[in-house]
């Protein structure tokens, strides 16, 4: 059962902290529901949604699904993340996953029998629905 607590999330914290400094971004990390790990990504000087929408709006498959582009903010999917973005969003996400998954993560789910077993599940926002991300110089 997934389960994330405020020790793992410290652990978490510590090794977050300096990819965000050499990036030049601000964001805060939550627990939601006691099961999942959230990185709110509040401003920066990379444009995250500039390049979703430039990468996802090019992408002939994204196109024929009914991409929109995002205006205000940005729910990152962290299984696809690596087609939706490119250049240094792509490697933020990556290293900032990385990170997230560093206070002992496992993922040994099995959907084909229905057996979901994962330590915490991560989830990446960029901005908020209610707040903007700010994209900073």
């Amino acid at each position: 059962m997934a389960y994330m607590n405020q020790e793992s999330k410290a652990v978490v914290n510590a090794a977050l902290k300096p990819i965000l400094k050499r990036y030049g971004v601000k964001g805060t990390l939550s627990v939601r529901n006691h099961s999942t790990l959230v990185l709110t990504i509040k401003s920066g000087r990379i444009d995250f949604i500039g390049n979703m929408n430039r990468v996802c709006g090019g992408d002939h498959y994204q196109v024929s699904r009914g991409f929109t582009p995002a205006k205000d903010y940005v729910d990152v999917n962290p299984y696809w993340y690596h087609q939706h973005f490119d250049g240094d969003a792509k490697a933020f996400l990556a290293e900032a996953l990385k990170a997230m998954k560093s206070a002992g993560w496992y993922d040994e789910s099995d959907a084909m029998t229905d057996h979901f077993d994962i330590a915490y599940y991560v989830d990446i926002n960029v901005g908020r629905w209610n707040k903007p991300y700010i994209l900073t110089a």
